[in-house]
């Protein structure tokens, strides 16, 4: 199953600040693990694609819009056809 992973960012920490920290964090457990984790492999290998290829400036302006208001966002990453894509969903 392709690897999906929701981050939820807040107004001190940004979508790519939480991308990041979630790639490290992985990246620790990965190695802990010996290196022998595939749904770790595909995590880490989809949070690189999408630090690497987003536009966070944007996503910030999209997110923070909501997160002004007091509601909580989440951006959901997955692979589609090699490349990572995301949802954003707001809730109340």
């Amino acid at each position: 199953m392709a690897a999906r992973i929701e981050l939820t960012p807040t107004l001190t920490h940004c979508i790519e600040t939480k991308a990041r920290q979630e790639f490290l964090k992985s990246k620790d457990e990965y190695m802990r693990s010996g290196g022998e984790d595939e749904q770790l492999e595909e995590k880490i290998e989809l949070l690189r694609a999408f630090l690497e290829s987003m536009d966070f400036r944007e996503l910030r302006r999209q997110s923070e819009e909501y997160l002004t208001e007091g509601k909580n966002v989440r951006f959901i990453l997955y692979l589609q056809e090699g490349k990572p894509k995301y949802e954003m969903k707001v809730d109340q």
